[in-house]
């Protein structure tokens, strides 16, 4: 792959920063519902999304579930280009 092809593909997969905040504003309510909420962290150049489970879900023993069965899920969902979502 030349310098040209990598350059690219990374805009390819360039995710917007405010529509992912979007996105973690519609799914916000229904954590908050629980006492907890979610901030973003990092829009990395691979696709992954950082952020961080705040007030009751940090620390909970179901964060990870809730990280990937209702965050990642529906980042995926609405952000084809998303990867993944991890803690930061």
């Amino acid at each position: 792959m030349n310098l040209v092809q990598g350059l690219a593909l990374k805009e390819l997969i360039m995710i917007d920063r405010q529509k992912v905040q979007e996105v973690l504003d519609q799914i916000r309510p229904l954590l908050q519902a629980d006492g907890g909420d979610v901030s973003l962290v990092n829009v990395n150049e691979d696709g992954t999304i950082e952020v961080e489970l705040e007030g009751a879900c940090k620390g909970c023993p179901m964060s990870e579930l809730t990280l990937a069965g209702s965050v990642e899920r529906v980042l995926k969902e609405q952000i084809p280009e998303v990867t993944q979502v991890i803690p930061a």
